[in-house]
């Protein structure tokens, strides 16, 4: 009786330990899961970008499969000279925030050259 009630111990134990493995597991699957639906989100948006001539300096929002996203569209921020008014090309800073329904938020940031003499 007693090697019983050792053996159903054991194997509590061991059930225990696995459980709390799948538990682990599952909670990573989702936060990498949630993690690539908020990237390919973020790239969708890049990559809908207008053209470099219609792309003007501002913040615009909006959602995509569920998820809200801001884009702020800014003057690229140098130590140099480089976007003065009569440069041929001026860098704009691009960049894009998605959240999820948990907070979560994953941003991606580029540089997009808009040209300075069609202003």
């Amino acid at each position: 009786m007693i090697e019983v009630l050792v053996a159903l111990s054991i194997i509590a134990i061991v059930f225990a330990s696995i459980g709390g493995l799948v538990a682990t597991s599952v909670r990573g699957t989702r936060s990498i899961e949630a993690h690539l639906i908020r990237l390919e989100t973020a790239r969708a948006i890049m990559t809908a970008l207008p053209d470099r001539d219609q792309l003007v300096p501002g913040t615009f929002t909006g959602e995509s499969a569920g998820l809200p996203w801001r884009l702020d569209v800014l003057p690229f921020a140098t130590n140099t000279q480089l976007s003065q008014p009569s440069a041929r090309w001026i860098p704009q800073a691009i960049v894009v925030t998605v959240q999820s329904p948990s907070g979560a938020t994953m941003n991606i940031s580029t540089v997009r050259l808009w040209r300075g003499d069609r202003r």
